[in-house]
């Protein structure tokens, strides 16, 4: 079961999330629980995959603001490291970027189902 002590642990700012769910700390921690199943998770892999840096850029971007929104500081950094790279139209360095996307996603969705 996720927590406020584990998502300060991962580098969430968890005040600031609270903060924009109204201090509703079971809404936080169920929008946070809803992170790990995104769709846009497997479109970035899928459209990086296949070269689409369109569909790479529209799910980073995508990603990046629902992250913002809870304060998952440590993903939503990658996203915008994502995004501004293909803003600038080059991919080199999504792939490993991605890569520790996809990492913390694993991360936070082990701390949502211990």
């Amino acid at each position: 079961m996720i927590t406020i002590e584990k998502l300060n642990s991962f580098g969430a700012d968890t005040a600031e999330g609270l903060g924009r769910c109204y201090g509703n700390e079971a809404l936080y921690l169920r929008l946070v629980n809803m992170i790990p199943a995104e769709g846009n998770f497997a479109v970035l892999e899928e459209a990086l995959g296949a070269g689409d840096l369109d569909k790479v850029f529209e799910a980073a971007h995508a990603l990046k603001g629902v992250l913002g929104n809870l304060s998952l500081t440590p993903m939503y950094q990658i996203c915008s490291e994502i995004t501004e790279l293909l803003r600038a139209r080059t991919e080199t360095g999504c792939a490993a970027l991605l890569a520790e996307l996809l990492r913390q996603r694993d991360e936070l969705s082990v701390m949502c189902s211990e």
